[in-house]
């Protein structure tokens, strides 16, 4: 593999190491100069897109499955945690894998992602979405809402409305607090984000189906053609996601220093913001190693 140059924004420390370790580094905690860079973000695009298309295939096909009687609801909620997983493992690094409308506005809100950028992702990630319900009536038919998220039997669309609020929270904030300024990256957040939606949607899913994501929600009822309470998954997600960026300004202080590129790395253990403050401050003077890193 042959060497190349290290941007000093990006990981300075890894200079010190071969050309293959700062690759495998690289692979898992992303570049944040070339994630800043204006020429690629057709790929970050294709990325969000791709993984938005996996997410929602999942997801809606899941929801098919179970309201078929083919799978358990156990295992339709659990599918798109450990999706979720496997796309922050091998694409967070490229755009972030955000896959979600409220976590690219929650980046920006922070003040790690540019305003800018936001439009784009959100278009591409409802693009995404649409294509993964297209897909799933070309292969199941129109058939059980093609696992569209509606308040389940028996509750009120405030009931689910509050639900979603709630749940977007906790996402939102665990999100938040393992991301690298605004990239999902490593082990750290894949675990963290996708145990959450597992989690969230084994106690929930009967209450609002779970969504926390205005684009799982957009897919199902574009294709399907029902929008009845479609509003319920974006004003929940967009609300809980103002919450959570309130939370985690009371948690961590603002976005946008070089303490939010720490967090992917672990680097956000309570009662430690100085130490984390000075270590990141040295890595971004190219003083020092990422954490895990050796010399």
């Amino acid at each position: 593999m042959p060497d190349e140059p290290v941007v000093r924004e990006e990981a300075p420390g890894l200079g010190l190491l071969g050309p293959r370790t700062r690759h495998l580094v690289a692979l898992e905690f992303g570049s944040k100069a070339q994630f800043d860079d204006p020429r690629q973000e057709w790929r970050r695009l294709f990325s969000e897109l791709l993984g938005t298309f996996f997410l929602v295939l999942v997801a809606a096909g899941g929801g098919i499955l179970h309201g078929e009687g083919q799978i358990s609801l156990a295992a339709a909620v659990v599918a798109p945690g450990l999706m979720v997983m496997a796309i922050i493992l091998f694409m967070g690094a490229v755009s972030g894998a955000h896959l979600n409308p409220g976590v690219s506005l929650a980046f920006a809100l922070r003040g790690d992602f540019p305003w800018k950028r936001v439009p784009g992702y959100i278009i591409i990630q409802l693009i995404g979405a649409t294509l993964a319900c297209l897909f799933l009536r070309a292969v199941f038919g129109d058939v059980q809402h093609l696992g569209a998220t509606l308040p389940g039997p028996g509750y009120a669309n405030w009931q689910a409305l509050l639900m979603e609020v709630v749940l977007t929270v906790g996402l939102v904030s665990v999100i938040l607090g393992t991301a690298s300024a605004a990239q999902n990256v490593g082990a750290i957040a894949a675990l963290g984000v996708g145990g959450y939606i597992a989690l969230a949607g084994l106690w929930s899913a009967p209450v609002s189906g779970t969504s926390m994501n205005p684009a799982r929600s957009f897919g199902p009822a574009l294709a399907s053609g029902d929008f009845s309470s479609y509003w319920v998954y974006v004003l929940g997600p967009v609300a809980g996601a103002v919450i959570a960026v309130g939370c985690a300004y009371v948690l961590r202080g603002r976005g946008g220093d070089p303490i939010s590129y720490a967090a992917g790395s672990g680097e956000l253990d309570p009662g430690a913001r100085r130490e984390k403050q000075r270590l990141s401050q040295e890595i971004d003077r190219g003083e020092g190693n990422p954490p895990g890193v050796g010399g």
